[in-house]
């Protein structure tokens, strides 16, 4: 089986919807398609729960019928015959009834999080009806039926694989089934969803508890690129990545995938696609865990990064000296990005400034703190770079004249860390595009 994930921006249109539909028709063998909410409704959603967790009723409402009204022109444009145009505004009427059931009663976190989940139930409806109007037989899996997450809100992949293998033999005749992205149920069986990586995360944990052929996510973007697109004019598509590429790209800045997403796969060996609804043909990225040791693959950059600097001639040879720093952040529950130290001093970056205040604060009987804000870490990633000689002259050659302010290289095989001042990071991309890649910008 294959697991093909669509994302808001590829069903937010009626048009965009029929296109993956018909790209799932061309997929050949057995299929699982999980689709998100529909482009725009969530945050519609996270505005009409903040404004019932205020109080704000009538301007929850306003958003209420802002949204309905978009939802009965979408099922009126999707649909074609008479009897799957009642079938389209029935679907936007019971959704919209219950949204408005919760709004009226004690609204609460519980009402707020199946507030949430109503975006991917619908969307899910829509293109299973669509596909029955076009003559497909295929099957609505509901997520809540097998995806459930612990009392920490981590998923219970185990626990999703045993619903799974009881619930799919039920459904052999049919090659397409559909699910719901980012929507679970917690340990008290309430609706709840995943947060990190949403529907992403969803087709991952899929395609890990059934063990499938591969998970194909499809987005507006083909693959993941070798830089910044955003940034840097002249960027090319990976064709493939390694799992741990892939991961220390998305947790550094590439915005297609979620770092969460490969976890599971990784776990059971299941090959990861990234495919563009808007380039079916174009191959995409490939994140398997195979790859060529010593190769440049990619870069990515992390903004609002705050460098906090610890300077202890006392203290920082002394045994536990370490513990006691890294015990600070984690009463706090803000992780660290990059360390180094030296002699008398030890530096750390962070990505969160909830906390920022009482961390200094708590530093100080450490020695003498100060905290840099608005800089920026650049991550070249590729498999196994440690093993590539001089692969430290060509990324320091290329940044030329760049300030650097501190670099982590070591800890892990695939990537280099490079903090610089956030001002400083366009230039700097642009740089080791140029003498990295030999793309000139």
């Amino acid at each position: 089986m294959i697991i093909l994930k669509f994302g808001g921006t590829s069903v937010g249109k009626p048009e965009r919807l029929r296109k993956v539909g018909d790209l799932v028709l061309k997929t050949p063998g057995k299929k699982m398609v999980v689709l998100s909410a529909l482009s725009g409704t969530t945050n519609t959603l996270v505005a009409i729960g903040d404004h019932l967790l205020a109080g704000r009723r009538a301007e929850a409402e306003t958003e209420i019928v802002r949204l309905e009204n978009h939802y009965q022109a979408y099922a009126r444009d999707l649909f074609h015959s008479s009897e799957y145009h009642a079938i389209g505004q029935d679907i936007v009427s019971r959704y919209f009834s219950l949204i408005r059931l919760l709004a009226a009663g004690h609204f609460d976190d519980r009402s707020y999080r199946e507030l949430l989940a109503q975006g991917e139930l619908a969307s899910t409806e829509f293109f299973y009806y669509h596909l029955r109007e076009r003559g497909i037989d295929c099957r609505l899996l509901p997520a809540l039926h097998f995806m459930s997450i612990d009392e920490n809100q981590e998923p219970e992949l185990e626990k999703i694989s045993e619903r799974l293998r009881a619930l799919l033999p039920s459904m052999a005749k049919q090659e397409i089934l559909i699910t719901q992205g980012y929507i679970c149920r917690n340990h008290r069986n309430e609706i709840d969803n995943l947060k990190r990586g949403g529907s992403d995360y969803t087709a991952s944990l899929i395609g890990a508890a059934i063990q499938a052929e591969e998970v194909q996510i499809w987005t507006d973007i083909d693959g993941m690129h070798n830089n910044d697109p955003r940034v840097v004019k002249h960027t090319v598509p990976i064709a493939e990545l390694t799992f741990d590429e892939a991961s220390e790209l998305a947790y550094f800045g590439a915005k297609i995938l979620h770092p969460s997403t490969i976890v599971p796969a990784q776990k059971r060996g299941v090959p990861v696609r990234l495919k563009n609804t808007l380039a079916e043909e174009a191959p995409g990225t490939l994140i398997s865990d195979r790859g060529t040791s010593g190769t440049v693959k990619a870069i990515a950059a992390k903004d609002g990064i705050i460098a906090i600097n610890i300077k202890s001639s006392r203290m920082l040879l002394a045994y536990g000296f370490l513990r006691e720093v890294f015990e600070v952040f984690e009463r706090y529950k803000t992780p660290i990005d990059m360390i180094s130290t030296s002699e008398v001093a030890v530096s750390v970056t962070i990505d969160d400034d909830r906390n920022l205040d009482a961390i200094v604060a708590d530093l100080q009987r450490f020695g003498a703190i100060t905290a840099e804000r608005n800089q920026s870490i650049i991550c070249v990633v590729g498999n196994k770079l440690a093993e590539r000689e001089g692969v430290l002259n060509e990324v320091f050659g290329s940044l030329g004249t760049v300030p650097v302010r501190m670099v982590s290289f070591g800890g892990s095989l695939n990537n280099i860390s490079i903090l610089v001042d956030a001002g400083q990071k366009e230039r700097a991309l642009r740089l080791l595009n140029r003498g990295l890649f030999h793309l000139e910008d």
